[in-house]
């Protein structure tokens, strides 16, 4: 089987878009709040109910694999169909800088991770790592859920399938 026949097959498979992202250490202490970074994730999952456990896998290598890889707190913003341009923002790949892909995107500070949680997202989750699965050219990072909220609960989700963002229609 090659490459394309298995994007292909999974390309079938409709997924929800989510932001995760992630607060970067400052570079020396009492430097104040590092760089946040973020990226555009459709391969999400909810793992365990008790304890509450969801699992995100990044690209090895990636900034975000990287980044949590030293950083234990991250967050999730369940994409609304209104945050497609969001989506297209951080799923672009080989950036140096995340500082500017922030302007213009509403979000809080979460007060457990201090990673931007989306305004106008369908959920938020802040997690701290459990674990890290090395799975081939990706990492699969699980996460123990500390805090979920909902600012936009009964929004359309935003989901991706054959390769594009779609909107679900009721």
């Amino acid at each position: 089987m090659s490459n394309d026949e298995f994007r292909d097959a999974m390309s079938r498979l409709a997924a929800g878009v989510c932001l995760i992202t992630a607060n970067e250490p400052p570079l020396s202490a009492g430097g104040g709040r590092g760089e946040d970074v973020g990226m555009t994730a459709t391969a999400f999952m909810s793992v365990s109910l008790e304890p509450p456990l969801v699992l995100v896998s990044v690209r090895e290598g990636s900034r975000m694999d990287d980044l949590l890889a030293e950083q234990p707190l991250w967050a999730v913003s369940v994409l609304a169909d209104s945050q497609v341009q969001v989506a297209s923002r951080f799923a672009m790949k080989n950036r140096i800088s995340d500082r500017l892909l922030f302007e213009d995107v509403p979000y809080v500070r979460g007060a457990v991770s201090g990673a931007p949680l989306l305004t106008g997202a369908l959920a938020t989750l802040e997690c701290r790592t459990q674990s890290r699965v090395e799975a081939g050219d990706h990492t699969l990072v699980i996460g123990h859920v500390l805090t979920a909220t909902q600012p936009s609960p009964d929004t359309p989700p935003l989901t991706y399938f054959r390769g594009r963002y779609r909107h679900l229609t009721p």
